[in-house]
């Protein structure tokens, strides 16, 4: 024995639990400050000071401001994905219509639950920041984005996809998620304050239903 220096649950030492806590507490301060301040305006100093932390500290988690937020990006689109996953599974697995559907509506309901890591992913670049190349926020962007086009693969394979309103299939996809993410973006951003709820929800079913139709879907009329 060591002296019961690992965890017999998770296989990690006590030292290697409280650093992962400590990393996402530090994660945790950042999102809070972004929401205050904006991404751009991301200090160590202020996220130290937060969390009654010296701005050295942080450094001991962290090798700069680039390395959080590129952590911060890709746990977010992590968050999106495992979202979109779960709205997904509420559909059975033989309707792809509707799965589509549940998926733009996944999409929607995390941005509403998540704004500050909706800004963070698709609002305005982070002036000094780029994120590395083939790096986290590649393959997590990847896996969240990919929802949608794998839907319409197993459709089309089923032989059940119809002409897409582009006929180029990525361009398709990539108008379908515009149709969707615009009326996200504007709504998350509260733009649509003059309607209430229940309008909101009327017209993303009806946008959900034609981004499905732009890739070549055929959801009910009762889904949209």
């Amino acid at each position: 024995m060591t002296g019961g220096s690992t965890d017999e649950s998770g296989g990690r030492s006590r030292r290697e639990r409280l650093r992962a806590d400590t990393v996402e507490e530090i994660k945790r301060a950042a999102l809070g400050l972004i929401v205050e301040r904006g991404a751009a305006n991301l200090r160590f100093t202020d996220i130290a000071r937060s969390m009654g932390m010296t701005p050295p500290a942080l450094y001991r988690y962290f090798a700069d401001r680039d390395e959080l937020l590129t952590a911060l990006v890709a746990d977010s689109y992590d968050s999106l994905s495992d979202a979109l996953t779960t709205t997904r599974e509420t559909v059975p697995a033989d309707d792809l219509d509707g799965r589509f559907v549940a998926t733009c509506t996944g999409y929607r309901t995390w941005a509403q639950r998540n704004p500050e890591r909706f800004a963070l992913i698709f609002g305005s670049p982070v002036p000094g920041y780029a994120a590395p190349p083939d790096g986290p926020t590649v393959v997590a962007a990847r896996r969240a984005m990919e929802h949608m086009a794998e839907l319409v693969a197993e459709t089309a394979e089923r032989g059940r996809l119809g002409s897409p309103l582009v006929p180029d299939a990525a361009e398709s996809l990539m108008l379908a998620w515009a149709t969707v993410h615009g009326f996200v973006a504007l709504e998350v951003h509260g733009h649509f304050h003059a309607l209430d709820q229940d309008a909101r929800d009327r017209l993303f079913a009806v946008q959900a239903g034609v981004a499905a139709r732009t890739a070549g879907l055929s959801p009910a009329v009762d889904q949209w």
